[in-house]
């Protein structure tokens, strides 16, 4: 059975589902910029006070918001037209921001722990910190296939929302309609 939610509940929660979700590719950005701030300075106190700032901004925006449009997505998903199991393009927004969160969640330890080696280490230390890049980079471009994806809506039913479609067609008659 289809849960139906009113249209003004529907729209509140497609706001903020849009919010975590393009929030969430702006706090990586924000990340992106103190990662490329460590190796294009000199100044150590630079480099500190970006490891500490990735670790405050990992933790208080980029995972809150990553969670956030995880959970609005499945509701969304939920309760609206378009399933959680449908359509490949939701499927495919949805394993992939779950994962995307899953890996963000299980990295998130190690910028703490170079967080706080930045917070003690001396000057010639904190010049040789690599910074993590490659892991910002990777997620927003993943993130932004994935708005891209959510945008297009490509069509392609799965199985099982072709099945949904074929026992929902107008004129069939279903076991329990007779």
């Amino acid at each position: 059975m289809a849960v139906t939610v009113p249209r003004p509940c529907r729209r509140l929660l497609l706001a903020v589902h849009l919010g975590c979700s393009v929030g969430w590719i702006g706090a990586v950005c924000a990340y992106l910029a103190l990662a490329f701030a460590v190796p294009a300075t000199e100044d150590p106190e630079v480099v500190r006070a970006a490891w500490i700032a990735m670790d405050l901004v990992g933790w208080y925006a980029v995972v809150p918001l990553a969670a956030g449009a995880l959970l609005t997505g499945v509701v969304m998903g939920a309760v609206t037209k378009w399933g959680l199991l449908r359509h490949y393009w939701v499927v495919i927004s949805l394993v992939g921001t779950a994962l995307l969160t899953a890996v963000l969640v299980s990295h998130m330890p190690d910028v703490s722990a170079r967080a706080d080696i930045a917070r003690v280490a001396d000057d010639e230390d904190l010049l040789m910190m690599s910074s993590d890049i490659a892991h910002a980079v990777i997620g927003l471009v993943l993130l932004l296939g994935i708005l891209v994806l959510n945008i297009y809506k490509p069509k392609g039913l799965t199985r099982y929302g072709w099945r949904k479609e074929r026992a929902h067609a107008p004129g069939r008659q279903t076991a329990a309609s007779i």
